[in-house]
């Protein structure tokens, strides 16, 4: 089976091909500024050169046409016709309360995922124009919706709940969900199986820190417990989100600043977290080169985003009476030697140790950092989203058929 992954945005859709015979990525690319008469596509075929084209595409229709276009290219193509695509995997960010696993693409699955649009305003409704899209240019091909939320849904009550009136949550579903799920179940199974261990076994802390960025408490091989919750803005300080902060703070803003819904909710998103700090970037990589170089904008950026971090870390630990297991992963995670060195460093309560010169290899493997006489295992797992799409696309596809 060669199964599509597609990942889309409101202006921009990414894609992979797979072949699950054995997992190789066939090509990959991006469509990007649709809706804008000079959007570019840039596609990846395997053994092949790199493809960019420049040309109007105004709606995702388009955009899946294009992507089809290349991959079935008699030059930068990779299959010979769109036949060959047994299937389709979307990426939905929110799943809400209906979606505890992934499911097959039907009227009714669309439907809930379109209820949920107040909760993801800004990704459920580029999620379904992709899903529509994929059924105009590849009619009677399965798809199958993949959550962020999902993974999460195994939380109990005690760590969901907000303490507000219950009725906001019988009413409106207001409640801690959870994002990145793909990635922090992938990188758990990965460190299981790196370590040689049995999941169910283990009490596992996940760091998934890029530009947005959020921690999972994984015990017995499910989510017992977040870091983001109703949206991605809460939990961790990221690149320009805030993060946590005193909820009193929003009404007072908005009455000082004469501020809407809209302009204090763009501030928090789009304007906070390290770039608000540093007054430099929200890439951590510019940060560290401020820190380093005695900016003292960035060094504060860097000590407040490590130490909100390391709380969290912490606290889940505190969670789940213990911990065995510390993962890095996501762009931060798996590239910053120097934010996984002061975070570990600032844990030795813990028992954690990690080995400077392990700590510094780059590799695209799953590795360990930490030293024989660390009492947590202390890994980097590079995450891969795009593969447990296809992977459970291939599984309920051919599950449907039996």
């Amino acid at each position: 089976m060669k199964v599509l992954v597609i990942n889309s945005g409101s202006s921009s859709l990414k894609y992979q091909l797979y072949d699950m015979t054995d997992e190789s990525v066939l090509a990959k690319g991006l469509v990007e500024r649709i809706g804008m008469d000079s959007s570019i596509l840039t596609h990846k075929p395997a053994g092949k050169e790199e493809v960019v084209e420049v040309s109007e595409i105004l709606e995702h229709n388009t955009a899946i046409r294009k992507v089809i276009d290349k991959l079935t290219d008699s030059v930068h193509g990779v299959v010979s016709s769109v036949d060959e695509i047994n299937a389709v995997g979307h990426r939905v960010v929110h799943g809400g309360e209906f979606f505890n696993e992934s499911a097959l693409v039907n009227k009714e699955a669309k439907k809930n995922i379109r209820a949920l649009i107040d909760l993801a305003p800004l990704h459920n409704p580029a999620a379904v124009m992709g899903i529509e899209a994929t059924e105009v240019n590849m009619p009677g091909v399965p798809q199958v919706v993949v959550f962020d939320t999902a993974f999460h849904q195994t939380m109990p009550e005690r760590s969901y709940l907000y303490a507000i009136p219950r009725v906001l949550y019988s009413k409106y579903k207001v409640r801690r969900y959870g994002f990145h799920g793909t990635s922090h179940y992938y990188v758990s199974l990965a460190a299981a199986e790196f370590l040689g261990k049995p999941i169910e076994d283990m009490k596992i802390i996940t760091a998934h820190i890029g530009n947005g960025g959020s921690l999972t408490a994984i015990q017995g091989g499910v989510s017992v417990d977040t870091s983001m919750g109703m949206t991605p803005l809460e939990g961790l300080m990221m690149g320009t989100r805030s993060g946590d902060l005193d909820p009193a703070i929003v009404p007072y803003v908005m009455n000082k600043e004469e501020l809407s819904v809209g302009e204090v909710n763009s501030m928090l998103n789009k304007h906070s977290g390290l770039l608000a700090i540093s007054g430099i970037s929200s890439d951590m990589r510019d940060i560290t080169d401020g820190w380093e170089s005695g900016d003292k904008n960035a060094t504060l950026a860097f000590e407040m985003y490590e130490y909100r971090l390391r709380k969290y870390i912490g606290s889940y630990a505190a969670a789940m009476n213990g911990v065995d297991v510390l993962v890095f992963t996501a762009g931060v995670g798996e590239n910053s030697a120097i934010v996984r060195k002061v975070v570990c460093e600032n844990l030795s309560y813990l028992g954690i140790e990690i080995d400077e010169e392990l700590n510094k290899v780059r590799s695209g493997d799953p590795r360990r950092i930490s030293t024989p006489n660390s009492k947590v295992e202390v890994l980097v797992v590079p995450t891969n989203e795009e593969l447990v799409i296809a992977r459970d696309t291939y599984r309920i596809v051919e599950a449907s058929k039996a």
